[in-house]
């Protein structure tokens, strides 16, 4: 039988820290999942790391993506390759705790018109030292709400509420309704998809939202990211978005709320850049 759950593992050049990536993931309080993981063409022993937990009948390691293709080739590579009805999409660099799935699909089972469940989560350093507790979730966005309220709330706040890719769990199948993840802005890979995929599964009676109030994970902040690569493109990413969203949902995005969020945009940006400065990234300006 397929499993309930699928935690997918796009690695790219993630040697250092993909063991302890692996370790969180198959170290679960939750039974009935799989891990898929596939390594993008890495030039470093990514292969080598996966080659070691290869023996977990838990894990599945899919052939190599061919190299190029940017973050969506290898995302829809695991994300399509996943048996579960719920994904979970894990960067090769960051960790979940060991009742992560557990508290999540617990939520999919209360609230069966849940399409996206995320929780707060931990920024650590390149040295797994962590620099912020307790991000993402804010208040406004906990608990039960309409993906159509989800996706206002994270347009005019002008950042992603929901979170990077593993504080997220969602449903396959509303995934896969939107041709997987949408790379248009490779920024906000993550984010465009998750409000496209709220947004059609409300067409079938479901894509509501759940923001879980702890922090179960952690997001590790590196200069090898390619999120950090893109720093200098963030505001320009991010406006383009909103303005897709304001022309394509007009009755969800008003004029009002494009403003906003662009000028939040813009700000978090260039906080986001001296922040990446500070620890040693040089994305300043």
């Amino acid at each position: 039988m397929a499993p309930r759950v699928s935690v997918v593992i796009p690695a790219f050049n993630n040697a250092d820290y993909l063991e302890e990536t692996l370790r969180s993931a198959l170290t679960q309080d939750y039974d009935d999942y799989e891990v898929v993981v596939a390594d993008h063409s890495s030039t470093d022993d990514t292969a080598d790391v996966i080659h070691h937990f290869a023996g977990d009948p838990r894990l599945r390691v899919l052939d190599p993506t061919p190299a190029g293709g940017g973050a969506k080739r290898n995302w829809d590579r695991v994300s399509q390759a996943a048996h579960g009805e719920l994904i979970k999409l894990l960067p090769g660099d960051d960790l979940i705790k060991p009742d992560m799935l557990s508290a999540q699909v617990a939520v999919f089972d209360r609230y069966p018109s849940v399409t996206l469940c995320t929780t707060r989560r931990d920024l650590l350093n390149d040295a797994g030292k962590v620099i912020m507790r307790g991000r993402g979730a804010p208040r406004k966005l906990q608990g039960l709400h309409t993906g159509a309220s989800a996706v206002r709330a994270t347009v005019r706040a002008g950042s992603n509420l929901f979170g990077e890719p593993g504080c997220v769990m969602l449903r396959k199948a509303a995934l896969e309704a939107i041709d997987w993840w949408d790379g248009t802005n490779s920024y906000v890979i993550d984010e465009r998809s998750y409000c496209r995929a709220l947004l059609a599964d409300a067409a079938i009676g479901r894509g509501d939202f759940y923001g879980i109030p702890r922090s179960l994970g952690s997001f590790r902040v590196s200069g090898t990211q390619w999120s950090v690569r893109l720093a200098t493109s963030q505001a320009e990413q991010v406006t383009a978005f909103h303005t897709d969203m304001a022309k394509t949902h007009p009755e969800i995005i008003s004029q009002a709320d494009l403003i906003e969020g662009n000028l939040r945009a813009r700000a978090m940006a260039h906080a986001r850049r001296l922040v990446y400065f500070a620890l040693g990234f040089g994305h300043k300006g």
